[in-house]
């Protein structure tokens, strides 16, 4: 079992439905000229109500009334929802291909390895297949065509080399892949089967048919097929969700933001990397596109985490009308590098790493109300930090500093005790702002342990300079 195949076969209304906050009402796909509108596609409420693929949708009006949801069929957005899902099958292999019809071919040989024999490679594809919201077929054979054959007439299944024959001999031949006049000049003379077909001379087939369908037989028996074209995942995301109406409420417009973040989630998981900024577009009709630009300070991919700082950020956006259209793009997707945690981690199950809470508190407050504080190069503790700018590349070893220091010095009143000897600091004659300060780790009357200094002209006065916890 080198290759399984995704078959797809409700690609065009499960883009559609997966967009939808109510999934499970009647939808359907609409495609023709304006007079003559025919239905693509249904979903199963809309069959139940009677709704057929092929109906005019004027008879499907008559039959079942306004009460169900009209889509017009799009291929772009069919297509832009294959490449999606080859973008996510990237992550599961680095050979995946799009060449075959409404299908995702990928080499699984090598993906078992990592992700276990074929049953649980199928039951974590079918899963994460099915919260993308995608129906599908799987299936896993020798080569990508007898997989993708095989997915025509099978849910699930695998089969490798010495079954691969008996299990292609039980296809029909007008699920073969075969063109569809082959077939039916193969169904006239009495092959219903394709091990019908292959007990055939070679000879026979050769005079009758077109030279691609003995290729293409041949191509289902074979372990070695001929290479298929690869597919190579975009360099940036760009994902966009049209509403069937103008949406005026922030609230509204979470879900559709829901889908988008973890849809970029998984297309970040797939490149194994991350997103450091993204930008949300809301389409209006009579006004120029709003933008929504969201800036992290590191990158991240969890799929909650981008909805959450995406959801503080649009709380507090006006738009100038209701939008049609909602986009996500983000075009700068540096590496991203998981943060360290331990096996047996001992933090509470609610605590969130520094990394999210800093991004969540910035959403919240404002990009300016949290800032980085990294270290500099100066003796005096008021300037050895600063908010922006490189850390120094070595950091010199230092006796203990609070963690707490006080904007400006205050006088420390009543009597102190020396815990550690002083610690002369002596510098700032270049700019004009020296120091002498002998700094000392003292114990207050009410027993707090505060970093305090005094300078050697006026030894009786303390200055407290900053609180230890």
């Amino acid at each position: 079992m080198r290759w399984a195949c995704v078959l797809l076969p409700h690609l065009a209304i499960d883009a559609v439905l997966r967009q939808q906050p109510a999934p499970e009402a009647a939808h359907v796909l609409v495609t023709g000229p304006a007079q003559r509108r025919v239905l693509h596609a249904v979903n199963a409420a809309a069959r139940r109500d009677g709704l057929q693929r092929g109906m005019p949708l004027a008879s499907a009006r008559l039959l079942a009334g306004p009460a169900f949801h009209v889509h017009a069929h799009d291929p772009e957005q069919e297509a832009a929802a294959r490449s999606m899902l080859a973008t996510w099958a990237y992550g599961f292999s680095s050979q995946v291909s799009l060449a075959l019809p409404h299908a995702i071919v990928l080499e699984v040989a090598r993906s078992r390895a990592l992700f276990g024999d074929w049953p649980a490679l199928a039951r974590r594809l079918s899963c994460e297949l099915d919260a993308l919201g995608f129906r599908h077929r799987l299936v896993a054979a020798p080569n990508p065509h007898a997989a993708w054959v095989l997915a025509r007439a099978h849910r699930q299944l695998g089969v490798d080399g010495a079954r691969l024959g008996q299990a292609l001999g039980h296809v029909a031949v007008a699920r073969s892949g075969l063109p569809d006049e082959t077939a039916a000049a193969l169904a006239r003379s009495g092959m219903r089967t394709l091990r019908q077909v292959f007990a055939l001379p070679r000879e026979s087939l050769a005079r009758r048919f077109p030279p691609q369908v003995l290729a293409h037989l041949d191509a289902l028996r074979t372990e070695d097929a001929a290479p298929l074209p690869l597919f190579a995942p975009p360099d940036h995301f760009h994902a966009r969700i049209e509403f069937e109406y103008e949406v005026e409420s922030s609230q509204a417009l979470l879900f559709p933001l829901r889908r988008l973040t973890a849809d970029l989630a998984t297309f970040l998981a797939a490149r194994d990397g991350g997103v450091q900024r993204f930008t949300l577009v809301f389409e209006h009709e009579r006004h120029p596109p709003s933008t929504l630009a969201i800036g992290l300070l590191a990158p991240e991919r969890e799929a909650a985490m981008l909805f959450e700082l995406a959801r503080s950020r649009l709380e507090q956006l006006q738009l100038p009308a209701g939008a049609r259209a909602m986009q996500l793009r983000a075009a700068q997707l540096p590496p991203f590098v998981p943060a360290a945690r331990d096996l047996f981690d001992s933090r509470p199950q609610q605590a969130v790493p520094w990394t999210q809470l800093r991004e969540r508190l910035r959403a919240r407050l404002g990009d300016d109300a949290v800032q980085d504080v990294v270290l500099h190069a100066d003796h005096r503790p008021e300037r050895a930090t600063r908010t922006t700018g490189t850390p120094p590349d070595a950091v010199p070893a230092l006796p203990r500093r609070p963690a707490w220091l006080l904007q400006r010095p205050i006088p420390l009143h009543g009597e102190v005790e020396i815990l550690e000897p002083p610690e002369r600091i002596e510098a700032g004659w270049w700019d004009g702002s020296d120091v002498l300060r002998d700094y000392a780790i003292v114990r207050t009357r009410q027993g707090q342990q505060a970093w305090a200094f005094r300078s050697p002209k006026a030894p009786g006065q303390w200055w407290l300079q900053g609180w230890f916890a």
